[in-house]
């Protein structure tokens, strides 16, 4: 048996007195796409800050490729990792959020090369290369030069991807990338995520779209009031849920 991607144990999450992860398990496989479904409040997004420790948890354990994320164990002793060290941790995770969260000042490719050169320590040639070739896979090489501003939000998004995929990351999140969009942007960003699970990158997707689970998921993941309810394959859970839980939010998002 190969060591999980992420692996993750009894992990809990509190906000002051709201328990927002109630003990969560789940082991994500290498090369698999698992898409998380639930309503608003449900802990989706909490759940995956947790995984490259955005959020520190409160319990249990989360492992990303067998490492012990936001703490050191050894010893007998758990202490919290200091912040140079979760850097290093969360350089091989690639994240995508709601928003773009793009430098507006900088150009599209300055944008990607940002964080290859600055904690990387690549060459700003080598990091350029990269940025054009990424570009051109998301579609967007006539667009290098360009502000962001210069851009739609489906533009804005699928830079937002290539720049996370410049770190070269081993596992990539996806907060529901798709929700600031207008719905005729929407699946640009859908087929540049399909593209890169058909290219066997392990991912994380917590999204409302449940055509894009339906298609593209390895699994499907449902959670309600910090638990995960049900999981499996996707036409299990979606056309077949057991739990009356997953049945009454499919029946409202279809």
């Amino acid at each position: 048996m190969t060591t999980p991607m992420v692996h993750a144990r009894a992990v809990r999450k509190s906000f002051g007195h709201l328990e927002v992860l109630k003990g969560i398990d789940l082991d994500v496989q290498r090369g698999e796409v698992v898409v998380i479904l639930g309503p608003s409040g449900s802990g989706k997004s909490t759940f995956l800050r947790c995984v490259n420790h955005l959020e520190t948890i409160d319990g249990g354990a989360i492992h990303v490729d067998g490492e012990l994320m936001g703490f050191d164990a050894s010893g007998g002793r758990v202490r919290h990792l200091r912040t140079r060290e979760i850097t290093r941790q969360r350089r091989e995770i690639g994240m995508v959020f709601q928003q773009f969260n793009l430098f507006p000042h900088f150009t599209v490719v300055r944008n990607i090369i940002e964080a290859p050169v600055g904690v990387r320590g690549e060459s700003r040639g080598k990091a350029r290369e990269r940025a054009f070739a990424l570009l051109k896979r998301v579609g967007l090489e006539d667009k290098a030069h360009s502000y962001p501003r210069q851009l739609s939000g489906g533009q804005q998004q699928r830079v937002a991807i290539a720049r996370a995929l410049a770190m070269e990351p081993k596992l990539m999140l996806f907060d529901e990338p798709t929700s600031a969009l207008d719905p005729e942007l929407v699946g640009e960003v859908l087929a540049t995520m399909k593209d890169l699970a058909n290219d066997g990158l392990t991912m994380i997707v917590v999204t409302h779209e449940v055509g894009f689970a339906r298609e593209v998921a390895d699994r499907v993941v449902f959670m309600d009031g910090g638990v995960v309810v049900e999981a499996g394959a996707p036409a299990e859970v979606l056309d077949n849920p057991s739990n009356p839980r997953t049945r009454a939010f499919l029946s409202r998002v279809l």
